[in-house]
């Protein structure tokens, strides 16, 4: 999908908008009983700990001469990884340092019992709820440059076919060198000057991301639909992962491979799971392939078609957009002595666990510790084997609420930023169908959704036998804030 923006700026009142969204940002925090601050207690004991890790040196490797790098979104301060990546005869070494929350989380403190309820950081576009205090989260527990910090530092070997050969992880003392971020390093690459940890990064994630498409894994670029806050106001736009995200985001999984691996070998872990999409929704997704025109020849798995889509173009945008239904189902598989029956994300094919996101995601320290201990060759602390029967429950909970807000943002964006355009026409493509709206009773839907070409909507359509992937135009019958609703109506094809 070409960058779609919607821009308030300085001629279009932007202190009015942003007024409306900032009230409309602190009702949706009530609506979700989002945490306003922490407390107090949480507090002290966060600023305890900051100045005094728990253990600190106990059984540390000193690597701070590893001259790691983090990569993140511009102006992250809560930087979880660093990475480094070497050759290795006709293979690689990725060095993959991650935050040790544990060092600074002692188990049932009150940092404890609080990141058990928060669960995961919220972002919204005005600012976040994070998991744990930011005196950690962007500061004693984050892998800042030029820091010593206490990491989990992974060693994975891959032979020149991106198969692991070796896999550890054990605690050390690492040093970032710089903080990069993802659109400086985009830029160095496209021109030629990128540092050649990003060149090897470029072609480790691009030899992982073949290694994916083997198994029969996907990686959908659909483009994000995402609220932009900047000093001329807000934007509502469009916008795909720019492909040094996707080599990033590589490492990350071939630690979580990694990790699952391990757990799976000790028969103790808590996995992130997907089952594979049933023939409904697959039919489904068939059908919105026919109706965009999407060309799906009989017997071609999804992963390759998904692979041969273009993001650039409409139709093939609006096809990764309905093909996010195929990644529903996802949530979290605990086991203590005995392999369950299936413990595959069929989105990756392969076994996954959640292991590189300790600050802002709760489920990654019990994941961290139990391959520290079984790479040690140690017990797994009573404390971990403790809370694995309820991280499931928590993680899930935490998601759905996640994913509430995010959605919410974006709702109330649509409908300020498009309060003064009722009656405007817009051209866009139609997308789902809602098959239990029949007003006519003829067997075709007349309500559905439709993602508008510009600026960055998708919102509810009304219309008479609405036809699924039609490039039409469509009329704006209401915005309304307080609610968060948007609804157009059809008028005819484009």
């Amino acid at each position: 999908m070409p960058r779609r923006v919607l821009v308030i700026d300085s001629a279009d009142a932007p202190d009015e908008a942003r007024a409306a969204l900032c009230k409309g940002f602190d009702a949706i925090r009530a609506e979700f009983a989002l945490p306003a601050e922490f407390p107090p207690e949480v507090l002290a004991d966060a600023e305890r700990a900051a100045r005094d890790a728990r253990d600190p040196d106990a059984g540390r490797v000193d690597r701070t001469d590893l001259p790691l790098v983090t990569l993140d979104p511009p102006g992250s301060m809560d930087l979880d990884q660093a990475m480094w990546i070497e050759r290795r005869g006709g293979g690689f070494r990725v060095w993959y340092a991650i935050a040790d929350v544990a060092a600074f989380v002692r188990p049932g403190s009150p940092l404890d019992l609080e990141a058990r309820a928060r669960v995961e950081t919220i972002y919204l576009p005005d600012g976040r709820v994070p998991l744990h205090p930011p005196v950690l989260s962007e500061g004693a527990a984050s892998l800042l440059p030029e820091q010593d910090r206490p990491a989990v530092l992974w060693q994975i070997d891959l032979d020149s076919s991106g198969d692991m050969t070796s896999v550890e992880a054990r605690r050390a003392m690492v040093r970032s060198r710089a903080r990069l971020d993802y659109p400086q390093v985009q830029r160095e690459l496209d021109a030629g000057t990128a540092p050649e940890v990003m060149n090897l990064l470029r072609e480790v994630g691009m030899l992982l991301r073949d290694r994916e498409a083997l198994r029969g894994g996907i990686s959908l670029n659909a483009p994000v639909q995402q609220v932009v806050a900047d000093h001329d106001g807000w934007r509502l736009e469009y916008r795909a992962p720019l492909p040094v995200e996707d080599w990033n985001a590589q490492i990350s999984l071939l630690a979580g491979i990694a990790a699952a691996d391990l757990m799976l070998y000790a028969e103790v872990g808590v996995l992130r799971v997907l089952p594979e999409p049933g023939d409904a929704t697959v039919g489904r997704l068939r059908r919105a392939a026919r109706a965009l025109k999407v060309r799906w020849p009989d017997g071609e798995p999804y992963a390759t078609l998904i692979r041969r889509m273009n993001p650039a173009r409409p139709r093939h945008a609006a096809f990764l957009t309905e093909a996010t239904s195929l990644l529903r189902g996802a949530g979290y598989q605990v086991f203590d002595g005995q392999i369950p029956p299936r413990p595959v994300h069929a989105a990756l094919a392969t076994q996954y666990a959640h292991v590189t996101a300790p600050l802002r995601r709760l489920v990654d320290r019990f994941g961290t510790e139990i391959c520290v201990s079984l790479c040690a060759g140690e017990e797994v602390p009573d404390w971990v084997c403790e809370a694995l029967p309820a991280l499931p429950e928590l993680m899930d909970a935490g998601d759905r609420r996640s994913k509430a807000v995010e959605r919410a943002c974006v709702d109330l964006a649509e409908a300020v930023l498009l309060r003064d355009r009722v009656g405007e026409v817009f051209e866009g493509v139609v997308l789902d169908l809602n098959d239990r709206v029949d007003w006519d009773r003829n067997g075709k839907p007349d309500a559905g959704v439709v993602m508008l070409r510009e600026p960055a909507v998708i919102a509810r359509l009304d219309g008479h036998d609405l036809p699924q992937g039609a490039e039409l135009r469509v009329r704006l019958v209401s915005a309304d804030p307080a609610s968060r609703r948007v609804l157009f109506d059809w008028i005819d094809a484009v």
